[in-house]
């Protein structure tokens, strides 16, 4: 295969599967990691995808646009449904405790909470703690602060004065972008420090994101790999993500 067919090829791949590892990149093409270094360097000024660490990304994966919380609930409907429903196998026992951030999957999950099973929650979102204020066998806790109209989540210093007081048994975030090279990210900032308080107030953190996250990075990390035990995802992920994830000691559970 000639050097421009090659990289013609692997423009398509890192369209097709939304981010690319250079490791597995040069085991695909059967060339050396440096080949393909050079490749994505070639395609990346030609306005054909970016780099990022360990791979590359399309054009426009990195970004500070951050959709509407009612624009999200309308997407991937189905499998948020599905992710949600796996979420419930890593909910803790009778009597624990749970931090729900705000965001459409943790709200597919706050719909599926069973009413049987007693359970401190604690919330930012006001749609969750909509939701869940008539809940039977659910005492909820509501964060307060200033209220984002675009997720309709408190952030700021009273959200994060209140999250140090508090160690719950899990912690279950939403993310915008999941990347083996960068961690999970967020495109504001007052949402990536409330989301990071909460992961370090959890015993066990948990992220919920479907598949189109996987690859995408966005302005701001809240949390490195190794500061999150479980990625739910739906079936649609990449395996070579997926796996990549994996070797970096996160549990990935495909729903």
């Amino acid at each position: 295969m000639y050097a421009e067919e090659r990289q013609q090829a692997l423009a398509g791949l890192v369209t097709q599967r939304g981010r690319v590892a250079v490791t597995a990149v040069a085991e695909h093409f059967g060339v050396t990691t440096e080949t393909v270094r050079r490749d994505l360097a070639v395609l990346e000024r030609a306005g054909m995808l970016r780099r990022v660490h360990g791979g590359a990304v399309p054009v426009g994966t990195l970004t500070v646009v951050e959709p509407a919380l009612g624009e999200r609930r309308g997407t991937r409907i189905e499998a948020k449904r599905r992710i949600a429903t796996a979420a419930l196998t890593l909910l803790p026992p009778a009597n624990g405790s749970l931090i729900l951030d705000g965001g459409s999957s943790t709200a597919a999950l706050a719909e599926l909470l069973p009413g049987d099973r007693p359970l401190v929650t604690a919330t930012n979102s006001v749609p969750i703690a909509a939701r869940l204020s008539g809940s039977p066998g659910i005492t909820l806790h509501v964060l307060g602060g200033r209220v984002r109209g675009i997720t309709q989540s408190a952030v700021g210093e009273s959200t994060l004065t209140a999250l140090t007081d508090l160690r719950a048994d899990v912690v279950f975030l939403g993310t915008n972008g999941i990347s083996a090279g960068f961690g999970f990210t967020t495109p504001d900032e007052a949402e990536a420090a409330v989301k990071r308080a909460m992961a370090r107030a959890g015993q066990r953190v948990v992220v919920l994101g479907d598949s189109s996250k996987l690859g995408r990075e966005h302005l701001v990390r809240f949390a490195a790999i190794e500061d999150v035990d479980v990625l739910v995802t739906d079936e649609e992920a990449d395996p070579a993500v997926v796996a990549e994830l994996e070797q970096q000691g996160i549990e990935v559970l495909v729903a």
